[in-house]
C-alpha cells in the first residue's frame, strides 16, 4: 500500500513553504481568450526559483526531513528542472545534493543544476538507467531519495501553485496543468479538489509521449512507451501516485501535437511576453486542439517553467 497525500497535505505544505517560494503571478491576454472562447488565467510557475514549479515539491520533501536525514544528503534523478529545484532547496537547507542526469538533457538544465551546487552524474536516457545510477548513490551516501514525481511531499508541494491560483482568482470552471510523471497533475488535482469537489481538472501531454493517457483509458499504468517528443520535460512514466490519484478523480488528459506545441509555445512568448519551455506550452496547444468545448469557460493555467535554451528555439531554423 503506498502513501497517498490528500488536499490536507497541500495545505500542510503551503504553510511550509510560505516563506520559501514565490508567490508567482497570475496573468491574462486578452487575444488568448479570443483565440479560445474562453477566459484564461495562467499561472507564472515559469517565474518560480529554478525557473520551474519543481522548487515546490523539492522545498517540501527537503524541508519535511529532520536534521540528521538531511544531513546525509540528497539524492535525485531529473531531466533538469527538478535536479535545479533539488539543488536549490538543498542549499537552502544547508545539504549536500546528488542529482543524476540523462546525457541529452538540455544543456541550460545541466548548467543550472551545477551553479546550484549540486554533484551531477550523467547517464543514458532511459528510465532504467536513471533509477540504476539513483540506486548506486544511495548506497554510496546514505542520502535520501527525493523522486521528481512519485513522493507524496514532492506532489503536496506541486499543488501549493493551484491553490495559490483559486486564492487569487476563486471561482474558475477547470484547472488544467502537463503531465509527464505526474506530480504536478496529481497535486493540482488534490489542490483544486479540495477547494471545490466539481471543478474540472484536466492533464495536457504531448501525442508523441502519451502514456498517461493510455494509463488512464486502459486503467493501467503503461511503461513501455518510447516518447518522441520535443517536451523534454514530458519523457518520464505516469508514477504510481500519480496514477492511484488521477484514476480515482476521473482526471481527463487532452493530448497535443508537435507543430501545435511550438505554436502555443510561440503564442505565448509573443502575447503573454512570457519565456516558457516547450513543456509549459502543452496546456494552451491541448486546449486549442478541443477549443470547441471551453467556449464561455474559467480557466486556469499551470505555466509549468521557463527553462529554455535560447540557442535552440524550436522556431529557429536549423543549420546545414
Amino acid at each position: 500500500m503506498i502513501d497517498l497525500p490528500d488536499d490536507a497535505s497541500v495545505r500542510e505544505a503551503a504553510r511550509r513553504l510560505a516563506p520559501l517560494v514565490v508567490r508567482t503571478p497570475v496573468v491574462r491576454n486578452p487575444v488568448l481568450d479570443a483565440l479560445l472562447g474562453a477566459e484564461l488565467h495562467f499561472k507564472c510557475e515559469n517565474l518560480q526559483r529554478g525557473g520551474a514549479f519543481k522548487y515546490r515539491g523539492a522545498c517540501n520533501a527537503i524541508f519535511a526531513l529532520d536534521d540528521a536525514t538531511a544531513a546525509r544528503g540528497i539524492v535525485t534523478q531529473s531531466s533538469g528542472n527538478h535536479g535545479t529545484a533539488v539543488a536549490l532547496a538543498a542549499r537552502a537547507r544547508g545539504v549536500p545534493a546528488h542529482v543524476v542526469v540523462p546525457r541529452n538533457a538540455p544543456a541550460i538544465k545541466l548548467a543550472q543544476i551545477r551553479e546550484a551546487g549540486a554533484r551531477v552524474l550523467l547517464c543514458e536516457p532511459s528510465m532504467a538507467a536513471r533509477d540504476a545510477e539513483c540506486a548506486r548513490v544511495l548506497a554510496e551516501t546514505g542520502g535520501t531519495l527525493v523522486h521528481p514525481f512519485d513522493d507524496a511531499r514532492v506532489i503536496a508541494g506541486q499543488g501549493t501553485a493551484t491553490l495559490e491560483l483559486l486564492e487569487d482568482v476563486p471561482g474558475l470552471d477547470a484547472v488544467i496543468a502537463p503531465v509527464s510523471g505526474g506530480g504536478l497533475l496529481s497535486g493540482t488535482t488534490l489542490a483544486a479538489r479540495g477547494v471545490d469537489p466539481a471543478i474540472t481538472v484536466l492533464g495536457a501531454e504531448p501525442a508523441q509521449a502519451a502514456d498517461a493517457f493510455e494509463s488512464l483509458r486502459q486503467g493501467r499504468r503503461i511503461t513501455d512507451m518510447e516518447p518522441d517528443t520535443i517536451c523534454d520535460g514530458l519523457r518520464a512514466h505516469l508514477g504510481e501516485r500519480a496514477f492511484a490519484i488521477l484514476s480515482r478523480a476521473r482526471v481527463e488528459i487532452l493530448l497535443a501535437g508537435e507543430a501545435a506545441i511550438v505554436d502555443a509555445m510561440r503564442l505565448h512568448w509573443d502575447r503573454l511576453k512570457l519565456v516558457i519551455e516547450p513543456s509549459c506550452a502543452v496546456p494552451l496547444a491541448a486546449l486549442m486542439a478541443t477549443r470547441e468545448r471551453w467556449a464561455g469557460r474559467r480557466i486556469g493555467v499551470i505555466l509549468s517553467g521557463g527553462n529554455v535554451d535560447l540557442d535552440r528555439l524550436p522556431w529557429q531554423p536549423t543549420s546545414a
